[in-house]
This record gives C-alpha cells, structure tokens and sequence, in this order.
C-alpha cells in the first residue's frame, strides 16, 4: 500500500488567526495563556484537516508562532547571550530574537534594548527565517520542555499519530553564522549539536513517534567539502541509534540531489528519502539507484509552492516509476515540500470566476490530492476514476483557455531590439547631469517607499472596495494623507521624499490590479515572516498595461514638494516572484512581459515630471537557482535584460533607483552591477558591513544606500548607532557613493516609531555632511 504524506502545512489558520493572535499579544491585548491556547486550536485544526482528508502521515513540530528556525535555536539553547541576559519569559525571549525588543526602565526592571537576529530569505522562496547565529565555544542544551515531544504528545491525545518534524544538525549548522565579533565556523560545532539530537530523538521514541522527519534541505546547494563531508558521521551516529530512536525520514527538497548522490548512498541505514520531483523530476531514478535494499522513498508530486492543481495522470506516472522498482510498500506520496508557502484552502475564494478557480488547489485541497494519488496507485486509477476525469477535464480546460494567451503581448515582445535595454549614455555622464537638475547634498536621506498603513487608512480602502464610499471621496482622503506624508518628511528634513503609497495595498497586487492577465483572492494568505503575511496574485494569462498605474498619485505629490518626489514602482522580476507565477510558460517570458508594462509606466512618470523613479527588486535574489552553472547564468542573464528594460526609456537626467532586500549578493554581484541603476538601497542593518567590500573589491561606480535600521522591528535605533553604522559603512564606500536610508518600506510601522528612526537618521546624515564639508 502507498501511503500519503505531508511534509508541514500552513500555521497561520483560515482566518489569520495566528497572525491576529500574536499581533494581539504584542501589543499587550492578549495574554500569554490566551496566545497558547490559540496556538493550540490551531494545532488541533489542522491535524484534523489533514486526518478528515485522508492523510495517512501527518507532520508536528512544524507549527511555530514565529519562524520554525527561531524554534530549533531556541530548542538546542542556542540562544545569544544578549537575550537571555535579561531574563524575558521564554516566548518573550523567543519574539525578541524575531523582532527585537524594547521597553524603558520601570520600576519592576532595567531598560531592555536588543535588536533582532538577522533575517533571510529561505532559499528560493519569499519566506523569511531567522538565521542561527552561534558563539565561539558554544554550547548547546536542550531545553528542558521539547517543543516537537510536546506538539507529538498533544496530537496524539487529540487521537492523530504524527510524524514529528525536525531541521536536520547539518542544516541548521550550515544556515547559521558566528556571531559578530566570533569566529567559529558553524560546521565545526556538528559535535557538540549531536548529542542534543540524539536526546531529542530519544525523548521522541519515549512518547511513542515512529517516525521522524529530518529536513536537510541544503543537500540541494553546492556544498563545501567539510559541510557535504559532515553528513555521513552525523547519520552513521544517528541513524545507528536502533531502537533509542524513531525511524528516520531524511528530507530535501527545492531542487535536485543527484549532484550529491555519494552522500545519499551513505545514509542507506536510513528508513527514507525523501525528495521533491516537481522541482526536478529527472532526479527520480537516480535517486531510485542510490537507495538501500530496504530504504523506502518519498516523492514529492504535489507542489508545495505553487497553487495549480495537481496534474494527477503525470503525478501518477512519476510515483509508479518507483513502485516498479520499489514496490508499493516502499514508496511515499508526498506534498513537495511543506505546503507552508501555500495558502490555507480554496473554499474561502467566494469571488474567485469560476473558470479560473478550477484550476487553483490550496493546502486544504492538495492534501485530498495526496490521498487520490496514493489510492489511484495503491488500488488502480479505476478507483477514483470520478475524480481523474475531473482533473483531467481541469487540466484541459486551463490549456485551451483563451484567457492565457494574448497575440498582442506577444506582437509586442517580437518587435523587442537590443536599443531598448540600454541607457542612452553611460553612468559618469548620467550622473553629472543628474546631480545637476536634482542638486543633492552629500550623504542624501530618503526611504524606501511606503510609509505606514494606519488602521484609518485600511477602513477606507475597505470602505471603497466594498462600494461604501465614491471614487471622489477615496480619492480626496487618499490626497489629504499624501499631504500629510509630504509634511512629515518636509518637517524631517529628508532630501528625497515619495508619496508614502496610502493607496496600495501590496507592492505587488497594487501593479496585478492594473495589469490585464492577473487575478486576485480575498483569503489567500501566506506567511513571509513572523505575523506578517502576504496575499499573492495569481498570473493566469499574458500580462499587459491598460493604462497609467501610478502616475496620478506622484504627479500630485510633486505639485505640493519642495524636493524631488520619488515615483514608486515594483520592478518585473518581483512582480513575477512575489506572484504565484503560470507554469505553462518560461519564467523569462513572463518578465519580459512585466517588463514592457513596467516601462510604459517609467516613461509615463518622466512625461509627469518625476524624475527620481525607483524601481524595486528585492525578489532578484530568491529566483537565483540555488546551484552555480548554466541555470543560475540564464536566469541572471534574462532578468538583469528584464529590469533594463524596464527602465532604459528614460533621460539621462531621470535617476533610476532600486532597492534589494538581504545583503548575501556577493554570488550574483555581476548581475546587480549589470543592472545599471543609478543608485541602489539595499538591506544591511542587521549584516556585517564587511559585507560591503565586494564594492570595493569589484571597483562599484554607482551610488548606494545600505539601510541603516532595522525596520522589520519596532525597535527604535539611536543617533549614535546609525553613526557608528554610517561610519563602519564609510570603511568600504566613499562619501559620494554613501545614501542615507531604512533598510526597507515602512509600511507596517507605527508613526511614533517612524518619525523617532527618521529623526535619528536624518541627525546622523546631517553629522557626516557636517563633518566632510568641513574635512573640504
């Protein structure tokens, strides 16, 4: 028999409720016994879900009310000395590392003032984790009340049997870093973690988990010799442990092994393998032949990243290649990865056209998917033959649907010349004349984009979108706080002001909204980080600009500033990676079609009189293949053109902005030089500015913003620490080089906090003009 299985699902509950939980408790309107016990029926929920859908292997453990990183570092007591100093409960220690935290001192406690831990993407994907960072000589405990035996004993008294899940020693070590100031390679504390798993593993076994699942997803990487060396001793130590421990279920998934085949043919005293053959399905017999005599596999057929029903003939096709060789009793069908990245289900989609909402599955429907493909290949397709013939006319229908496909897109992408994707001259010209028109100081301060959405500015939105107020009426409210976000930032004093994006709801459904070849849910909700979520729009069909998106509200900024006003805009390649993209068509083919859209409107804000246009990419790094060779070479080669496109319409005298979130670019430098923006922002607080030297070392001409605070945390920086940052900065980029701004939008901020962070930054800006004009 073929049994299904599910390697996580989506934590934050149909709702959001956990995302509305833990908001609650932060800002002290929920107590902590009440967040728990949220917790908890979530849990429950979710078990239920998956038991009532006929998963015969559910996951625990893969629940969290932060980041299920943030678990395991809290788990194995590795946490920084820096929090634990002051002697938070552990929840509260546990949201400092994802947040940071900050309170005056009172009469019951000292002042507390840490920052969060450094956040980054996880993998490929748009989810955050919060990175490991480990000391020399660490330690490792682990704690004294185990979440994953915990959530394991609390499903079973729910009466489900779970399959706990665990982030493999080898990971977690290989996605950490030492702390500042430590030298310690993470790898070489694989020693001293061990026993903590081994404990943990016994514990489990204790309470009566039969399986474990261990994720090793940085399997798929190109690893160093050490690190790919390190996983034969570690499973040898426990994989051996007998019956001390459940079985094992060595997880991977993102992308394809076979590049370290030689470390899955020492693990074959391991119960299972688990991989993902949505990503790359050619892997499937190589991995077959690596296997032991009685390993069993788990195929991962129904996408964890993506919300297109599964194609259950070709599913079918790839599990019964390895139950020919296998035999039913030895083969898993699973969810690719976790369903983390999906949304929760299909049943709150009221408004979805029925025609495209066929073609979608959410968690809650592909887990049903799992448990037909399991029986199709356990029983023969005959035995759910209702629903293959359901699927197959889904599927059908997608294919021929006329909504997919556009001649005139296509027209306009084949009249595309080599002229269009580059600037009309060099970038030392560009700047002279841009330094000219727009006569900037040194060390110029500005922000990334949006400021805060306050509660007021939702209501009306909701209000409009609901038909309870006219188009006049939103319209006016929407200008009175553009006005206001302009005085605020003229009372700051910044030198480059935006609009503060009040009428946009995402940075990317904002832009799908205008764009033919888009359609938008009401609940599909996903988790990027901590409690905050995202609603992706879903690309359906060919992508094209019915008319201007954003010209009207920076135009009417303009008309009330007395500095340049930035226009805003969503760059091609995050539109695409921050949607839930069409799989029957390149990736590439997509951007370039975002890309001509975008360009309409580059040009269009120019004719409006804006002339500072940013143009964002923080997803250009999470759709880098996540192995060096030809792969990673193609995608930068077509979304570096991508974003050029997009933006080479302009005058000399226009200045391109774009900013990038996460500083780990070193591997993809090329390509962000290659990008020929005028000036870049980039996300930095929380990293090493030692990071920076790569701008030296590849001689950067261009200007550069890294971000000086932290906004992902309420936490308010001092003038002194965004100088001493400037200044550590300054070892690496010269002062006509050197922005002064956030590290990211501040659209989930509150306003007390913002314009305390601004003043401090525009201080310390103002210090360092002060100090090299005098230095002049």
């Amino acid at each position: 028999m073929v049994q299904s299985s599910i390697l996580g699902f989506p934590r934050m509950g149909v709702n959001r409720d956990l995302k509305k939980a833990t908001e609650a408790y932060w800002a002290g309107k929920l107590s902590q016994q009440d967040l728990l016990a949220e917790g908890k029926r979530l849990r429950a929920e979710h078990w239920k879900i998956q038991k009532d859908a006929g998963v015969d292997i559910i996951p625990s453990n893969d629940f969290s009310y932060y980041d299920h990183v943030l678990d395991h570092i809290q788990l194995f007591g590795a946490t920084p000395p820096r929090y634990t100093q002051h002697n938070l409960d552990p929840i509260d220690e546990f949201f400092a590392m994802g947040r940071g935290h900050q309170k005056p001192q009172t009469d019951k406690g000292p002042a507390v003032d840490v920052p969060s831990l450094e956040m980054v993407k996880w993998f490929d994907s748009n989810y955050h984790y919060v990175k490991p960072t480990l000391q020399d000589g660490q330690k490792f405990k682990l704690n004294a009340n185990p979440k994953p035996v915990v959530e394991f004993l609390e499903a079973k008294e729910a009466g489900v049997v779970t399959r706990p899940v665990l982030l493999g020693p080898v990971s977690f070590l290989t996605l950490g870093k030492a702390d500042r100031g430590q030298k310690v390679d993470p790898i070489d504390l694989l020693q001293d973690l061990l026993p903590v798993y081994e404990e943990l593993l016994a514990k489990l076994k204790e309470a009566g988990a039969e399986t474990v699942q261990i994720d090793e997803p940085v399997l798929v990487f190109d690893l160093p010799p050490r690190v790919k060396n390190s996983f034969k001793p570690a499973y040898e130590k426990l994989g051996n442990l007998g019956d001390k421990a459940p079985k094992l279920v060595f997880a991977t998934y993102f992308g394809d092994i076979v590049h370290n085949i030689d470390v899955l043919q020492s693990l074959q005293n391991l119960y299972a393998i688990h991989i993902d053959v949505v990503r790359n399905p050619e892997q499937l017999e190589t991995v077959i032949g690596a296997l032991g005599p009685k390993q069993t596999l788990s195929v991962g057929v129904v996408d964890g990243r993506n919300i297109w029903k599964t194609n259950f003939k070709k599913a079918i096709e790839k599990v019964e290649v390895a139950t020919q060789k296998l035999g039913k009793d030895r083969v898993l069908v699973a969810s690719s990865s976790s369903l983390l990245h999906t949304p929760h289900t299909l049943a709150s989609e009221k408004k979805l056209d029925p025609e495209v909402k066929d073609w979608f599955s959410f968690a809650c429907e592909k887990a049903k998917e799992l448990t037909i493909i399991a029986k199709a290949v356990t029983d023969g397709p005959a035995s759910v033959r209702d629903e293959m013939e359901a699927n197959a006319k889904s599927v059908e229908a997608r294919a021929t649907s006329k909504r997919t496909n556009d001649p005139k897109v296509k027209e306009r992408q084949a009249k595309i010349t080599d002229e269009m994707f580059e600037r009309k001259s060099p970038f030392p010209t560009r700047i002279a004349q841009q330094q000219s028109s727009l006569n900037l100081p040194m060390f110029p301060t500005t922000t990334i984009g949006s400021f805060p959405q306050t509660k007021d500015i939702r209501i009306q939105r909701n209000k409009f979108t609901k038909g309870e107020i006219t188009a006049e009426e939103y319209e006016k409210f929407i200008e009175k706080e553009i006005q206001d976000v302009v005085k605020i930032q003229e009372e700051l004093g910044l030198d480059v002001y935006v609009h503060g994006e009040p009428e946009r709801n995402d940075m990317v459904q904002y832009f799908g909204e205008r764009l033919t070849g888009y359609v938008f849910t009401t609940d599909a909700w996903v988790q990027s980080y901590g409690s905050r979520c995202v609603r992706p729009p879903i690309i359906v069909g060919d992508i094209s600009r019915p008319e201007a998106m954003t010209v009207k509200e920076s135009k009417y900024a303009a008309s009330i500033s007395n500095k340049p006003m930035k226009g805003m805009l969503t760059g091609p390649i995050t539109c695409l990676r921050w949607s839930f993209p069409r799989d029957d068509i390149h990736q590439s083919e997509q951007a370039q079609q975002l890309a001509l859209a975008l360009r309409d409107e580059v040009v269009d804000l120019e004719a409006a009189g804006i002339f500072v246009i940013q143009v964002d990419e923080p997803a250009l790094r999470e759709g880098l293949p996540l192995r060096s060779g030809l792969a990673r070479e193609d995608y930068l080669s077509w979304a570096v053109k991508s974003f050029r496109l997009s933006v080479a319409g302009v005058k000399d005298s226009t200045q391109i902005h774009s900013h990038f979130c996460y500083s780990e670019f070193q591997d993809f430098f090329s390509a962000i030089a290659a990008l020929d923006a005028d000036v870049l922002s980039i996300e930095n607080s929380k990293s090493d500015a030692k990071l920076l030297k790569v701008f030296v070392d590849e001689a950067y001409p261009r200007h550069i913003g890294p971000g000086v605070y932290d906004i992902h945390s309420p936490r308010i920086p001092s003038e002194q620490e965004i100088k001493d940052r400037v200044q550590e900065m300054l070892e690496y980029l010269s002062p006509e080089q050197l922005w002064v701004d956030p590290d990211c939008g501040l659209k989930t901020r509150q306003w007390p906090e913002t314009k305390a962070a601004l003043t401090n930054m525009v201080n310390a800006a103002k210090f360092f003009r002060a100090k090299y004009a005098k230095a002049n």
